[in-house]
C-alpha cells in the first residue's frame, strides 16, 4: 500500500526491495543469490533500481522481479539499497548463498553490490558497517541477540580497510557527479541509456549528454555479475577508466581502448575522454 501511494507522495520515498533481492538474492530465501552472485534472470530488476523505480522507455517491466510496472513519478521517491537492520547483512547473506566462494570472492560480490547502489539514481541508503564487511554471524533477525551480535565490530575496518577506501572513493565520486544523481524523471529517459550487451549477469549503460549539468560529458558503468570475465565494445569515442572495482580515480586510472575486459564480479565506471 505504501508503494502504490508512494508515485504521488512528493519527496516521500519507499524502499526498493526489487533493487536489494535482485542484486543479492530474496531475503526470505537464505540460500538464493542474486544478479552480483552469478544468479541469471534479475538483469530487468537491476535497471529498474538503476532508473529509480521509475518509467524508462528501454525497461521490460513485466521481467522485473516484484514490480511489474514503474511505482516511483520522480527518482526521489526511490531508496536504493542492498542492507539495512533486517535480516541477513549483505556479507552475511553473500556467505549463505555462495558456501563455496572465497573471501576473495565473496569480497568481489560485496563490492559489486554496493557499487550498484552508488551509482543508480535515487536515494543511496547505505547499512552503517557494510564500508568493512559487517557481520551478525550469520544470525538473520537481531531485535532479541545481544552486542556480541549487533555491536558493530571496529577491527574489521582495521581488517577490510581496502574495502573501507574503496566505498570512501565511491561515495566521493557519486557526489561529485550529478549525473548519478538526477531529480527528474523525464532527465533519466534523456540522459541514462542502457547499452546492448549480451549476458544476464553483464550490464551497461551511459550518462549522456552532460547529465544534470555534469562536468564529463559521458559516463559509463558497467555491472559484470557472471563468474566469468567479460569483453565487450565501447560505445564510440575514447575512454578512461575511472573505477576499476579495487580504485576510484577521478583523474583516470588507466585510458581504455575500443575494448574493455571487465573482470567478473566486478563493476566498472568510464568517463569519455
Amino acid at each position: 500500500a505504501l508503494k502504490a501511494n508512494t508515485y504521488k507522495m512528493k519527496n516521500v520515498a519507499a524502499f526498493s526491495d526489487d533493487l536489494r533481492d535482485g542484486v543479492k538474492g530474496s531475503v526470505f530465501e537464505h540460500e538464493e543469490g542474486g544478479f552480483a552472485s552469478k544468479r541469471p534472470g534479475l538483469k530487468e530488476s537491476i535497471k529498474f533500481g538503476v532508473v529509480a523505480s521509475t518509467q524508462h522507455p528501454q525497461l521490460n517491466y513485466e521481467l522485473v522481479n516484484y514490480s511489474k510496472a514503474p511505482w516511483a513519478a520522480e527518482p526521489s521517491q526511490t531508496i536504493s539499497y542492498v542492507s539495512c537492520h533486517d535480516n541477513h547483512t549483505l556479507w552475511d547473506k553473500l556467505t549463505i548463498s555462495n558456501p563455496g566462494a572465497s573471501e576473495a570472492e565473496l569480497m568481489k560480490m560485496h563490492k559489486l553490490a554496493e557499487t550498484i547502489v552508488l551509482t543508480s539514481q535515487g536515494v543511496p541508503f547505505i547499512h552503517a558497517g557494510m564500508e568493512f564487511l559487517r557481520t551478525k554471524n550469520g544470525v538473520e533477525n537481531s531485535y532479541n541477540s545481544g552486542d556480541s551480535i549487533n555491536q558493530i565490530d571496529w577491527t574489521r575496518k582495521e581488517k577490510y580497510e581496502d574495502i573501507f577506501n574503496y566505498y570512501k572513493v565511491l561515495i566521493a565520486l557519486r557526489k561529485n557527479h550529478p549525473a548519478f544523481r538526477m531529480s527528474k524523471t523525464e532527465d533519466i529517459q534523456e540522459h541514462l541509456e542502457f547499452l546492448d550487451y549480451d549476458g544476464e549477469n553483464f550490464l551497461g549503460y551511459r550518462l549522456k549528454d552532460n547529465a544534470n549539468g555534469d562536468e564529463w560529458n559521458e559516463i559509463v558503468v558497467l555491472l559484470n555479475g557472471s563468474g566469468l570475465n567479460k569483453t565487450i565494445n565501447l560505445p564510440s569515442g575514447n575512454w578512461t577508466v575511472v573505477s576499476d572495482g579495487n580504485t576510484v580515480n577521478e583523474n583516470g586510472i588507466r585510458k581504455s581502448g575500443s575494448t574493455i575486459t571487465v573482470p567478473a564480479s566486478t563493476a566498472f565506471v568510464l568517463k569519455k575522454g
